[in-house]
């Protein structure tokens, strides 16, 4: 049986809580982010319990586990939550907490795709749908997955090869640079 002491138990939940600004011991166990949540089928720790676990401090338990990757940020558990907790918030701070202590993606390829996703973003101003997918596939080691895809798409004008271009690019990697300094100064 796994035993947590006080230190260890207000220790994660804290840090939960700065990063996120979620106070996650409001939850009540009501498992209605669980009944609403898209994915929990495919989950190893069902939402409620993710919240559960970080009110008894298992850090471990949380941190290695499949559903922070698997969780769609799509936000139905926070509209759903009567103590108006925002869970998908929470999960992303987990995923960010995974990183940063070096535990292993249960999900690599989702923590890959996250990575592709925001990389894009940063460079281009917004996503490049296609730099997205042939990265992606890449590090699927399926080069030719989308392909297509991709075709049917270009004939409909439906993605643009080089992707659109936003007028400020600047800012939106001002945005990046500053969250980076911020998320730095937070730990």
């Amino acid at each position: 049986m796994l035993k947590y002491t006080e230190e260890t138990v207000h220790s994660f939940r804290d840090r939960v809580k700065r990063l996120s600004n979620e106070d996650v011991s409001r939850c009540y166990q009501c498992g209605k982010c669980t009944a609403g949540c898209p994915v929990a089928m495919e989950m190893d720790i069902m939402p409620n319990q993710v919240m559960r676990l970080i009110q008894i401090g298992a850090d471990d338990w949380v941190l290695s586990s499949s559903t922070i990757w698997l969780c769609l940020s799509c936000e139905t558990c926070s509209t759903r939550c009567p103590e108006d907790i925002d869970i998908a918030k929470i999960m992303d701070t987990l995923r960010k907490i995974s990183v940063e202590e070096g535990y292993p993606a249960q999900q690599t390829t989702i923590a890959d795709f996250h990575k592709i996703f925001l990389n894009s973003v940063e460079n281009h101003g917004r996503l490049n749908e296609i730099e997205l997918s042939v990265k992606y596939n890449l590090a699927l080691k399926k080069p030719l997955n989308d392909l297509p895809l991709a075709a049917k798409l270009g004939q409909k004008g439906k993605i643009h090869p080089f992707g659109e271009q936003v007028k400020d690019k600047h800012n939106i990697k001002k945005i990046f640079k500053e969250s980076k300094r911020f998320v730095r100064e937070m730990e």
